[in-house]
């Protein structure tokens, strides 16, 4: 659909700009603002409600058995330890 908008000539420079700099057209930068200042909040969009950076540790959780398998070679192999070779 198309529309006409009246903005401010200093917010429709930084716009312009900030698409450039980004490589986005001029629509397709309004597009998405406007999608984003729309979206549900963080906290309704289910698996969103973690952190991001949590994200990467849920990907580890397949390794739980396999360290938990090196914490008992280590600890065995400490057991075998000489008096002589801990200090």
């Amino acid at each position: 659909m198309k529309t006409t908008l009246d903005i401010p000539d200093d917010l429709f420079r930084r716009v312009k700009a900030t698409a450039a700099l980004e490589g986005r057209s001029l629509k397709e930068f309004v597009t998405r603002s406007l999608e984003s200042r729309l979206a549900p909040p963080a906290a309704d969009r289910g698996k969103d409600r973690e952190p991001p950076w949590m994200r990467g540790f849920g990907a580890l959780a397949d390794l739980t058995a396999e360290t938990q398998r090196i914490d008992q070679l280590i600890a065995r192999e400490f057991a075998t330890l000489e008096a002589e070779d801990l200090s």
